[in-house]
């Protein structure tokens, strides 16, 4: 399935951007678009038209192939091994790894995640491919990162914009804007020099029960899993960045986390044909050029090896069967799936001689798991696995533009204010209403009282960073500040309706909640925000319990991450609920977490929290905006 990625001309962004953050009509235009036209060869750069571009073009690309063919063939057994191990590290850990980097031991480095700036992470890869300009051969590494969105990424990490969860864009739906909004995330990537996004996830969610999953997924329909897994696909890749589908062929049925214990799945070969298996044909079907393995035993498939380890999974159905010709990558190396029973090198070796061709081996000490793994060429690793794996990364390097002598940056995007526009329109587009009263879903009740704001009207053109700073403040768990109107004309005397918004979730998302505010400020409400912690005591179910006392309405922010509730979260949910109030639950991450609460007569899914949902279940709420979200999951 092809998609169109359009992306906003510059000179419109600034003013679409600021129609974006202010309150749209219901028929908002869209704003004019050009086409993004890049072959499926060339992904990284397009060159300038000439009278003779083409031939000239070409002419430059063999020469480039040329060269990189005569440096693959200088390159002894052991230097294409290296090709093949991938390293993780982070902005503090990766002087350790310099004396490895600079002997040529490595081919890749995976970025994890931390509490850094973009800056930094720059100056890191920056550092990286300093020391892999020094090693025998100067080849580049490939820099990869795991850049999904929800429970694998939070606002804080590596200095990215915060994605929509995949289940966001599924309930959302919007294939061309999902598309686009992936291509300027290509920008950001290759802005700082990143090669591969580990994204997107096309596991179909059909267990409630699975313990990692959850919100990663696209959802438990497997046409939406495959068509928007498309999408993000086309959208990563014309902007030059590698996708990978993970995590072949299927984690979505799984009740253990195969970072803690080896999962073993005995469904029909039938039911993983027809769920579980078609978005990594669509996958496929859209060049995806990488696809992870997970490390679980698939009985009806190979009941000996999980899917890192095993042939038949690896060659017969993935490559023979479903005629995938792209990179294979091990999920990492170091998760007990991968290790139970045996040892990361010998995982390592394992997967290599199954059919993979880039193994994560995690922080392990590149110099010792290269060394030992040489040890086993010609006996448990065959010569030609080594040959045929490196000669693919090696030549994705090429594609990727790493060894064309001009950096491996492509041109960069002014893409911040394109990214907010479609990740905002998408957020919106995303927000459900799973369950709503009449008068308060929409809220319309009291709206003599709002009639007369208390204050003048926030600018339009004032962002919803703006408001949260006049109404509140950052705050860590257990913390609350009270909306303040702005300076201007004074309060009425008659009393404003008042909202009171508790939520549970933990202080990593705390300066993303409270612009739940920001809307009702803007309409003259009171407005009270409390971030009890995620697992409350009594302390913070009385301080809720005040600040309900006197409000008109009431929000419930419920955070789980997969089926398993907190149970003392889940207490203190039920005895606030029975408050004679109208309250709202607001399901700010796994929408699994309403079935929990079937007393519950208003529920909002918004399926990851960020600043962009948050706002926009208020802007639904008051009524401002239409709730187009579908959910994506059977409850």
């Amino acid at each position: 399935m092809k998609h169109k990625i359009r992306l906003i001309l510059p000179f419109l962004l600034f003013s679409c951007m600021l129609c974006a953050q202010t309150d749209r009509p219901q028929n908002e235009q869209k704003p004019k678009a050009i086409k993004v036209l890049q072959s499926e060869q060339s992904i990284v750069k397009q060159e300038p038209s000439s009278d003779n571009g083409t031939d000239s073009t070409i002419k430059e690309q063999d020469l480039q192939q040329t060269s990189a063919e005569s440096i693959y063939k200088k390159l002894s057994l052991e230097e294409k091994l290296a090709q093949t191990i991938v390293i993780a590290t982070d902005v503090d850990n990766a002087d350790k790894y310099k004396e490895a980097i600079q002997a040529g031991l490595v081919g890749g480095v995976l970025i994890q995640w931390g509490n850094y700036s973009l800056n930094q992470t720059k100056k890191l890869i920056d550092k990286l491919q300093g020391w892999a300009q020094k090693s025998p051969h100067k080849i580049p590494l490939l820099i990869s990162i795991d850049y999904e969105g929800g429970t694998v990424y939070t606002p804080v990490t590596l200095g990215f914009p915060y994605l929509p969860t995949n289940m966001m864009l599924a309930a959302a739906q919007n294939e061309e804007d999902t598309a686009t909004l992936f291509y300027i995330v290509a920008s950001e990537l290759k802005n700082v020099g990143v090669h591969i996004n580990f994204a997107p996830v096309v596991d179909v969610n059909i267990n409630p029960a699975n313990p990692i999953i959850g919100v990663r997924s696209f959802g438990a329909d497997t046409q939406v899993v495959g068509k928007m897994g498309g999408a993000l696909i086309n959208g990563l890749q014309k902007g030059g960045i590698m996708a990978v589908a993970k995590h072949f062929p299927g984690h979505g049925e799984t009740v253990i986390d195969s970072h803690l214990d080896l999962p073993r799945l005995n469904m029909t070969k039938e039911e993983f044909y027809k769920v579980h298996l078609p978005p990594f044909k669509e996958a496929v079907n859209n060049k995806v050029m990488g696809i992870m393995t997970a490390h679980i035993v698939y009985d009806f498939l190979d009941p000996e090896n999980p899917a890192t380890f095993s042939k038949k999974i690896l060659n017969d159905l993935l490559k023979k069967e479903m005629g995938f010709e792209g990179i294979v990558i091990s999920d990492s190396l170091d998760m007990a799936g991968a290790t139970k029973g045996s040892s990361l090198i010998e995982a390592s070796a394992k997967a290599l001689n199954s059919g993979v061709d880039m193994i994560l081996t995690s922080k392990r000490n590149p110099k010792l798991t290269h060394k030992q793994l040489m040890d086993k060429v010609g006996k448990e690793i065959s010569k030609k696995r080594i040959e045929d794996a490196s000669k693919k990364v090696f030549d994705l390097k090429v594609r990727l533009g790493l060894l064309g002598g001009d950096n491996f940056r492509g041109e960069v995007l002014d893409s911040l204010k394109a990214f907010e526009f479609y990740a905002g329109r998408i957020s919106e587009q995303a927000v459900t209403i799973v369950r709503g009263e009449e008068g308060v879903l929409p809220y319309t009740k009291n709206l003599n009282r709002t009639a007369k704001e208390a204050g003048p009207a926030l600018e339009q053109t004032q962002s919803a960073n703006d408001a949260i700073n006049i109404g509140f403040g950052l705050q860590k768990d257990g913390a609350e500040i009270s909306g303040q109107q702005p300076q201007g004309k004074q309060p009425e005397k008659e009393k404003k309706p008042k909202l009171c918004a508790v939520f549970f979730s933990p202080s990593r998302f705390a300066d993303q909640l409270p612009v739940i505010g920001a809307p009702f400020l803007e309409k003259g409400w009171d407005v009270e925000y409390y971030n009890a912690h995620m697992r409350p005591k009594q302390v913070d179910i009385n301080r809720s319990k005040e600040c309900i006392e006197d409000a008109d309405l009431v929000i419930l922010g419920s955070l789980q991450w997969a089926d398993k509730p907190i149970i003392s979260q889940k207490k203190a949910i039920e005895e606030l609920l029975q408050e004679k109030k109208d309250i709202i639950l607001l399901s700010l991450m796994s929408p699994y977490d309403i079935k929990f609460y079937p007393q519950a007569k208003n529920v909002i899914a918004i399926y990851g929290v960020n600043k962009l949902s948050t706002r926009a279940a208020a802007e639904i709420i008051l009524g401002n905006i239409e709730a187009k979200g579908k959910l994506p999951i059977r409850l």
